[in-house]
């Protein structure tokens, strides 16, 4: 049996200013028989004891000192210097096994520089994140690692209080389990990364799954509506895949249009400049998803509309504006170094559009579909279907051309 003493907890954040909180989280995984090694990101100020990893470390990472640090003059230099220190000593304190996970406590300054730490750690290193800005909009997707976890800290501005108490102990308890219980990915069989919507709107995953688990392939499907295109957008930039399959785009779409459902600026970029083989298609790309407790945008109302749920509504693009989706799919596409495919399905791109379905727009579909055949860049090769993406026949097509990628090659198996 696994003892807690083998699990060891990189405890981070400014222990000029939040030394008594930090040193009562350290506490409770002590108390549950973990260890901690703290690291100090603080400026100004100097903590009541020495911490294992001093600031003045985490600068010298940085590349610079602290003396450079306050000279600066500009807080967010000086913490861009720490959180660059941060990240890359946390980087080198997993590679050498000293720790098992972190957790780093934080306002805006703090939370900032969590990020920057979080993604500098491998898929599977519980990352914490113990903040007053949790979940907020404030947050941009792109610096979102993909298996952060945060605990919002209530009370937790100043001081220790027993209302942020509770968050700092299940934190402890979060983090120090975590540790105990992650099962990392084990990659003894190559990754196919695919992006999908739920069952009621896209199909192809139920047969392709196990279709590509026969060949011996292991297959993440990314719920991609805002954060799990992040989550595929970060493993890919870390060339996690063996090939992608990038079929449910809308994430471009929203992040045009300026919803909040978004997966950054980079969506749909990042397999391919690592070179990674990708197999694209354009699912829901005719759809705007938005906030369904907010008001529609007053430039998308009146408007046909889907509410998904309280939490997802969606609504149409206009056939100019799906001209000018696929213009900005084209743009994404000619960034590919490696092998790229897009599939177009001119019978409809997910079941909603179906000439029966509540959101069917003949006129838009056919214009979407001339621009995206126009506009195809010469380092991707269009396969043009007259089915739709929810037939058979749009399964069979993304088999073959993976089929013989795999026979050629360009995807390992």
């Amino acid at each position: 049996m696994t003892t807690a003493s083998d699990k060891t907890i990189l405890v981070v954040g400014t222990y000029d200013t939040k030394d008594d909180e930090l040193s009562y989280l350290s506490g409770r995984i002590r108390a549950q028989g973990g260890g901690v090694l703290s690291m100090d990101v603080s400026v100004l100020g100097d903590p009541k004891a020495p911490t294992d990893i001093s600031k003045h470390q985490v600068a010298a990472a940085g590349g610079s000192t602290i003396q450079a640090a306050i000279d600066s003059g500009d807080e967010n230099v000086a913490m861009q210097i720490m959180a660059r220190g941060a990240a890359m000593l946390a980087r080198q304190l997993h590679t050498e096994g000293r720790i098992d996970g972190v957790i780093v406590l934080g306002g805006t300054m703090g939370t900032d520089l969590a990020l920057d730490l979080c993604a500098a750690l491998p898929l599977g290193v519980p990352k914490y994140v113990v903040s007053t800005v949790s979940f907020s909009a404030m947050l941009p997707p792109e610096r979102i690692a993909a298996d952060i976890q945060m605990i919002l800290w209530a009370g937790g501005l100043y001081g220790l209080n027993s209302v942020c108490k509770s968050s700092l102990s299940q934190a402890a308890g979060a983090v120090l389990g975590a540790a105990r219980a992650v099962e990392p990915p084990k990659r003894d069989r190559p990754l196919i990364g695919m992006t999908s919507f739920g069952k009621t709107i896209l199909h192809y995953m139920v047969h392709l799954k196990p279709a590509l688990e026969a060949r011996g392939f292991e297959v993440a499907v990314f719920h991609a509506t805002g954060m799990g295109g992040r989550a595929f957008e970060s493993l890919a930039a870390e060339g996690a895949f063996a090939c992608v399959m990038d079929f449910a785009t809308q994430e471009i779409v929203n992040h045009h249009m300026g919803s909040g459902i978004s997966a950054g600026a980079d969506r749909m970029t990042n397999a391919g400049r690592r070179g990674i083989p990708q197999i694209v298609a354009p699912a829901c790309y005719d759809l705007v998803d938005l906030i369904g407790w907010q008001p529609v945008p007053p430039r998308l109302a009146g408007r046909p509309t889907h509410d998904h749920n309280r939490l997802l509504t969606s609504t149409i693009l206009t056939p100019d504006e799906r001209r000018e989706i696929a213009g900005v799919y084209a743009e994404k596409l000619a960034t590919a170094t490696g092998p790229s495919a897009f599939i177009l399905p001119r019978a409809g791109c997910n079941e909603w559009d179906r000439p029966d379905g509540p959101l069917h727009d003949a006129e838009g579909l056919a214009a979407f579909c001339c621009a995206m055949e126009q506009a195809m860049p010469a380092n991707t090769t269009l396969h043009s279907l007259d089915c739709h993406i929810n037939d058979p026949g749009f399964c069979q097509k993304v088999l073959e051309i993976f089929d013989d990628w795999v026979a050629r090659g360009i995807v390992i198996a």
